[in-house]
């Protein structure tokens, strides 16, 4: 009987595993590379490493990737119920006979994915294998991708909620918005390539920081100016948080951090420099001590409190 695909693909690893040539917390190949390496469907691959994380050989670590599981007895045990105890990144089991895979359980795998490889490798059926059911049974839990991706963001932006008491005046509310929004982004980098402006997901979360904005916005600005406020703040934060992601991706393609990326870039930014064209950036650099050191979250906190200073203009 021939092997499947992606049962061979499971196999190399586990065998790499073995040899000492993977070891534990090490990055495994990512679904892309796996496909590419192998000449092999992105959902053979997605099976593949969805198989060695029910078999226990490899776990998803957010913001890391699939990374090769500590030896079972260094693991920590899990709960009866079959759920992760704590945060300790550990994969999700398949559900056992008979017990109903809850609409919670699927929106966690779909978020452990996406923190792990990226938004581009969820799929259902990548979601389905991580839980050890069939494409076709999560669909009685939620309505498709995009009702699945809705439900993603209200669980992401849920973890860090409104306060119950709400600081009083505009900016406050605005402010504390902002920053939670942005937590809930550097925690999951993948919010920020769920939807365009122009084609909002319906999530009840994002629509309780519209409600908490306006109502202490009041008939400060007409209507419209208002809806324009609230979408100026989101995007501001959304904008800001896509370089979290696309530093991510770049990260998986090329293996280097920003830093060494920057370090193979000098030769062509001193090219740059000897042309004479750019006195005023290069004179900027030299006040820095000829280096910048870019930190979005400096960043973020920059241009908050000057996009704040200019709505106090528009607000009065």
């Amino acid at each position: 009987m021939t092997t499947p695909p992606h049962a061979r693909i499971a196999a190399d690893i586990k065998q790499r595993v073995a040899d000492g040539k993977l070891r534990p917390g090490e990055r495994v190949p990512s679904t892309r590379q796996l496909a590419r390496d192998w000449e092999v469907a992105l959902a053979t691959a997605s099976k593949a490493l969805a198989l060695l994380a029910r078999e226990g050989v490899v776990v998803a670590e957010p913001r890391v990737g699939t990374v090769v599981a500590e030896p079972r007895g260094r693991a920590r045990a899990e709960p009866r119920d079959g759920r992760p105890s704590g945060r300790s990144g550990r994969a999700e089991r398949p559900a056992p006979p008979g017990h109903d895979v809850t609409r919670e359980r699927i929106v966690r795998a779909a978020i452990e994915i996406a923190d792990a490889e990226g938004l581009s490798e969820l799929t259902m059926r990548a979601v389905a294998g991580r839980l050890g059911m069939a494409t076709m049974s999560l669909y009685r839990h939620v309505g498709g991708k995009d009702d699945l991706l809705t439900l993603m963001i209200d669980a992401a932006v849920g973890e860090f909620p409104l306060p119950e008491e709400a600081p009083d005046g505009w900016r406050a509310r605005l402010e504390t918005s902002a920053r939670l929004q942005w937590a809930a982004f550097r925690k999951h980098p993948w919010m920020a390539r769920t939807s365009p402006l122009t084609r909002p997901l319906p999530s009840p979360a994002l629509l309780s920081h519209t409600e908490w904005a306006l109502a202490e916005l009041g008939d400060s600005l007409d209507a419209t100016s208002r809806m324009y406020v609230i979408v100026l703040m989101h995007s501001y934060v959304q904008g800001i948080a896509a370089n979290l992601d696309m530093e991510l991706q770049a990260r998986a393609d090329t293996g280097m951090t920003d830093a060494e990326w920057m370090s193979g870039q000098e030769a062509r930014v001193l090219a740059i420099a000897e042309s004479g064209r750019y006195p005023a950036f290069l004179g900027t650099l030299a006040e820095m001590g000829g280096d910048f050191d870019l930190k979005l979250d400096r960043l973020f906190e920059f241009g908050l409190a000057r996009l704040l200073d200019g709505l106090a203009v528009e607000i009065g």
